[in-house]
């Protein structure tokens, strides 16, 4: 029996340890972290047989080392213990990769970006779904697709990966720059590049290497669909995509490509391919930032072969994601929103400028290196106070002077920033509260979903 060592206790880590015994590995799941939760879950897949090591990093030079080494997504792919296997000639691949070598006889959309991938996921997934098509949306967006692997596996019964299968469609994969980084042979039937912003720095090192990590998914599909608004993809990289399907919102003047081939908005029609689809009236999420986003999702289905009366249907029924300028409630007239998926600057830009104004802001977090410029006019336009949490607050705090914005407080937790937004916005007559942190979550929360969690049921708590 071969020897498999999986490095991160997360969700996509657990998941492929899962994927690999199923299939006939030995396997061993290591993380450096150790809790109360943690030994839970130790226990837990032990009962799997499963063995979880905690507070380490697995030794490569012991008799037993595996031939293969799957990490999450949250290990970079340089860290030290990578580098060692690979000079050792152990084999070292992402979640995404393995679950690729399972998957590869399905179609995959593969959705990428800085911005916009999670909901474009989720509307291409619900528009697939309407058609009548198994078509799970999964990846970054928070479905390990070694679960769906699984699934997939044990419903075949045992079959080769290369036996066709009637119980999956399409995978509908959202797919971060980390998943791509270790993910080299994952090749989509399209492939969507939403926005490109500086992000992830601090791991990617130069915007340059960033864009290559990104561009690799899209060379790797047979056909791609481009966000033909974002300035950096149309501006500064417009002819290493001269085949892609292009969108805009701007009207079909505004292509990159062939009209027939593009998707735009004009006269409040989505038209992709010359052909009216659905009127722009029917999506009921806010903010302008979304229109890009729906143009995307029709661009692929339309690519897809779905027809209009199944994407008009997904389309009116689709309200949004979790986390991403999710309504929470209505207390005292003040509207609750929770943008915890906003962890960059252009991200939170963007859910300040779609929402009503004045609002009242919470953000901070672990901070990204980026540029916040736009981020900090839009406060100034359009914020009536902020509220700083975490450990960014001290330096967002220096910032806001800087510019000149002096209605901050520092708050340092969730708990105290909803109860005091809740005091805050009838003085100053908000109409909105609005969680958009411009930050990470990780020194507070496992993630954007807990941070985003909590802020919800605080939210809740004021109605109670």
């Amino acid at each position: 029996m071969s020897n498999a060592c999986v490095i991160g206790l997360g969700k996509s880590g657990v998941a492929a340890a899962r994927l690999l015994k199923r299939e006939g590995w030995q396997v061993m799941l290591c993380d450096r972290a150790d809790s109360a939760s943690l030994r839970q879950q130790q226990q837990q897949l032990a009962a799997e047989g499963i063995a979880v090591c905690l507070g380490h990093t697995p030794n490569l030079a012991s008799t037993d080392s595996p031939q293969l080494i799957v990490v999450s997504p949250g290990v970079p792919w340089d860290a030290d213990i990578l580098n060692r296997a690979r000079e050792l000639g152990i084999e070292t691949i992402g979640e995404m990769e393995l679950a690729w070598r399972y998957l590869n006889t399905v179609p995959w959309v593969g959705i990428t970006g800085t911005n916009g991938k999670t909901t474009t996921t989720a509307l291409v997934a619900a528009i697939f779904q309407t058609a009548g098509l198994n078509a799970p949306a999964c990846g970054n967006i928070g479905h390990a697709v070694c679960d769906v692997a699984l699934e997939f596996r044990n419903n075949i019964r045992g079959a080769q990966p290369c036996v066709p299968t009637k119980y999956l469609d399409w995978i509908i994969a959202e797919i971060s720059s980390y998943q791509i980084e270790s993910a080299p042979s994952v090749a989509p039937r399209i492939g969507v590049w939403t926005t490109f912003t500086p992000d992830h720095l601090s791991r990617h090192k130069t915007l340059e290497r960033y864009y290559d990590i990104k561009a690799h998914l899209l060379h790797q599909s047979q056909l791609q669909v481009i966000n033909g608004d974002d300035a950096f993809l149309s501006q500064e990289k417009m002819n290493d995509w001269q085949d892609a399907c292009w969108t805009s919102v701007k009207g079909k003047a505004f292509l990159h490509c062939n009209p027939d081939l593009g998707t735009y908005i004009e006269d409040g029609w989505v038209i992709s391919g010359q052909e009216k689809v659905v009127q722009v009236s029917a999506l009921r999420m806010v903010g302008a930032h979304n229109l890009q986003n729906l143009l995307m999702a029709v661009a692929v289905a339309r690519l897809a072969g779905i027809d209009r009366e199944a994407i008009a249907t997904a389309i009116a029924k689709f309200s949004g994601v979790p986390h991403r300028l999710e309504h929470i409630c209505t207390w005292q007239g003040i509207d609750f929103i929770n943008d915890s998926k906003a962890t960059n600057y252009d991200a939170a830009q963007v859910g300040l400028s779609s929402v009503n104004s004045p609002a009242i802001l919470i953000a901070g977090g672990e901070a990204k290196i980026g540029d916040d410029l736009a981020w900090l006019q839009t406060i100034q336009a359009q914020a009536a106070a902020v509220l700083l949490i975490g450990n960014a607050a001290p330096a967002f705090a220096l910032r806001l002077s800087q510019v000149g914005y002096n209605n901050y407080e520092i708050v340092e937790t969730m708990r105290r920033a909803v109860s005091r937004a809740a005091e805050l916005a009838p003085q100053y007559q908000a109409r909105v509260v609005l969680l958009s942190p411009a930050c990470a979550s990780f020194d507070r929360y496992q993630n954007f979903e807990q941070r985003g969690d909590d802020f919800r049921q605080l939210c809740v708590k004021l109605l109670q």
